[in-house]
């Protein structure tokens, strides 16, 4: 997909220095895949407190059983 976008050319200057990519195209795509990976992450922190467990779960028992 094609997409023309106005960025801060010192803020890719930045990144390429910082990341090692070859190219802006590289930049864009590794900053979009660091974004939905941080997303991703946010939604599993939401997660905690929110699961249910039973207390009296022994998940020692499980190795014994043959």
């Amino acid at each position: 997909m094609t997409i023309y976008l106005q960025i801060d050319e010192a803020l890719i200057q930045e990144a390429l220095a910082l990341g090692n990519q070859q190219s802006e195209r590289d930049v864009v795509e590794q900053a979009l895949r660091e974004y939905v990976q941080r997303r991703k992450q946010l939604k599993v922190l939401d997660l905690f407190g929110t699961i249910d467990y039973d207390e009296d779960y022994d998940y020692k028992q499980q190795r014994h059983k043959q």
